[in-house]
């Protein structure tokens, strides 16, 4: 096994169509994970690839005209091209036909029939050709599948089994034993439900196509794709295998049954270890239907780039949704993220403070401004897969510095001591954006490398907190140009502005809003998680959200009338689709919608709570 490793994989994608921003989602997570564990000295391993055998790649080949390997060679490359223009480093890319891969299959086959785990029989069902996986008439949704919504075929076929009905006691105890192996908790509750109810033994080879790999000693037979594909993360696991198991597997919940039922119990029958943790996390949609080709709503990750930028893709996806949970892309809000938190607010930093360091230039001193960077908060959200959370916090430090420069005004130093004075301000400034820089690169690694050319520093986890060297530091370039809607898309999810209630920051009445406003604005039922006090504010308490697909802060001057305690839990209404305003260095994003009543010089507010049975995140309309 390799020293200090991390091994992280992804889903392999079919290669039956082209990338879209889909698959795209997962491959960025990964990689933000690996850029992370790179950051801190640990030897890294990241895996992706395409799953290329099977049915629904023959079948997709000769609709092309194509033979299947001429096809797959094809869209394999648009598959490199789409993740190396996002900046994904993959230390190898795996195809299911590289012959390394296919001799390792066959002899994981020949293993397990000698532990008695394979027979032959006769194998006779519902099956789905998009998903390459049998449906019971339970699972099926009026004989459909439920994922693709097209008709199941019967098939009565000969086919080699796995013994997979004699894992059911081995799963459930390992499941017990390691609940890191599946995450997050729901879904490993999910699956634990349906293994108790009984697992029937898994056909694992095919005679009607032969698109896949031989079966050993019997060349009727082609191995069943998702026996084939599975062993990737073994084949693909370095020169010799020595970086398994796998730390980490990444893969959306379509794929939880056969990552965490049937994966583990081929491991165990070939005599492999098993892999640490299995993160299944939800779907990308767009307009609230998964992003596929047949729906026409695919969205090429590669002419994405060429609108925007990768680091600006890569932040949002990252930014925008709650990892584990469905998020909903929509390229209004991508803008949004672009131009008021890359461009508003690190683009205009780092261009304001490097520009006032080439003209007075920086003096080492020591930076108390960088003790308001919660480092600790940022490496426990990592360890919990809360990216959102991570870049929140960044950005709330970032904010801070802004509002630091904003308030010591090092522009208006005229004698030479105000001069020394602003070359400390600004020394201060520079430590904390190589910090943030640092901090960022796994996240946007393109404007991290900008940012640390122009304040002289390398990119290194040990870096954040030594000191900057004092050096020349010129202007820097345009890190992020703020980029328009189109006119005809110029309201689309566009952030409402509303009148702030007099003497009540954060909590909104409904006499602030106008009659036509109503179908611009989003409201939406919330959950208050936690209550904080913020430092230096009598009246706010800073509330952490849950709207169901993400969670957001909210700073809310509710301390007259509320105690902590009492709001722990409260269900709200939230205006959902505000500016973000910066309170007291937070990112306020959101106003809670209450009812206010003054009687005899007396005002009283009461938060507005809807009924519980109502799901968080439900639009009010």
């Amino acid at each position: 096994m390799a020293k200090n490793k991390f091994y992280i994989t992804t889903a392999i994608d079919y290669p039956n169509a082209e990338p879209h921003i889909g698959h795209a989602y997962q491959k960025i997570i990964a990689d933000v994970l690996a850029k992370w564990h790179r950051l801190k000295g640990e030897n890294v391993w990241l895996l992706t690839g395409t799953d290329e055998h099977g049915k629904k790649i023959q079948e997709a080949a000769e609709k092309a005209g194509k033979n299947p390997k001429e096809f797959v060679d094809e869209l394999a490359q648009k598959f490199k091209n789409a993740w190396a223009s996002l900046n994904i480093s993959p230390n190898r890319f795996i195809r299911t036909t590289d012959k390394d891969h296919e001799a390792l299959v066959q002899r994981v086959i020949q293993r397990c029939q000698k532990n008695g785990d394979i027979y032959k029989g006769v194998y006779e069902g519902l099956y789905c050709v998009g998903c390459e996986a049998y449906y019971t008439e339970k699972d099926a949704v009026n004989g459909k599948c439920p994922l693709h919504n097209r008709e199941l075929e019967k098939i009565k076929e000969e086919s080699y089994f796995f013994r997979l009905s004699r894992y059911q006691k081995f799963l459930l105890e390992y499941y017990k034993k390691n609940p890191e192996f599946i995450l997050p908790k729901e879904r490993r509750n999910e699956i634990i439900s349906r293994v108790k109810e009984g697992l029937k033994d898994l056909s694992i080879s095919r005679t009607s196509f032969d698109w896949g790999i031989p079966f050993p000693g019997d060349k009727k037979h082609v191995i069943y794709v998702w026996y084939d594909a599975l062993f990737n993360y073994i084949s693909g696991a370095g020169k010799k295998q020595e970086y398994w198991p796998a730390d980490l597997h990444l893969l959306g919940k379509d794929n939880s049954w056969f990552h965490c039922v049937y994966w583990p119990a081929f491991l165990k029958s070939a005599g492999y270890k098993l892999p640490k943790t299995v993160f299944v996390h939800g779907f990308l949609t767009f307009n609230n239907q998964k992003i596929s080709k047949s729906l026409g709503n695919a969205i090429s990750p590669v002419e994405l780039v060429k609108k925007y930028n990768a680091d600006s893709i890569r932040y949002f996806v990252c930014r925008n949704f709650v990892f584990g949970q469905d998020g909903d892309f929509s390229e209004p809000a991508l803008l949004e993220r672009h131009n008021n938190e890359l461009a508003n607010k690190l683009g205009n930093l780092v261009s304001r403070v490097s520009a006032l360091a080439e003209t007075y230039g920086i003096k080492k001193t020591q930076n108390n401004l960088i003790k308001r960077l919660n480092q600790k908060q940022i490496e426990k959200h990592l360890k919990n897969y809360e990216f959102d959370r991570v870049l929140n916090e960044i950005f709330a430090f970032i904010d801070i510095c802004n509002q630091y420069v904003q308030d010591k005004k090092p522009w208006e130093a005229k004698t030479e001591k105000e001069i020394k004075t602003a070359r400390k301000i600004l020394y201060e400034l520079a430590d904390s954006i190589k910090a943030s820089a640092i901090l960022l690169y796994p996240f946007i690694p393109s404007t991290s490398e900008k940012i640390a050319k122009v304040f002289n520093f390398k990119i290194n986890y040990k870096a954040i907190k030594q000191p900057l060297k004092i050096s020349k530091i010129k202007k820097s370039e345009i890190l992020f140009k703020k980029i328009e809607l189109k006119k005809e898309n110029k309201n689309i999810n566009k952030p409402q502005q509303i009148k702030k209630t007099e003497g009540i920051e954060g909590i909104a009445k409904m006499s602030d809003i106008k009659f036509n406003d109503w179908e611009k604005i989003h409201l939406r039922v919330g959950k208050i998680i936690s209550a904080e006090d913020i430092e230096g504010a009598d009246k706010l308490y800073k509330l952490e959200i849950d709207l169901g697909k993400e969670k957001r802060i909210v700073c809310a001057g509710l301390k007259e009338y509320y105690k902590k305690e009492e709001l722990k839990s409260k269900r709200i209404i939230l205006f959902a689709n505000l500016e973000p305003r910066i309170i007291r260095g937070i990112e306020s994003r959101g106003m809670i919608l209450a009812a206010v009543s003054e009687k005899e010089n007396h005002k009283k507010v009461v938060l507005i709570a809807p009924e519980k049975d109502i799901e968080l995140g439900a639009k009010i309309q």
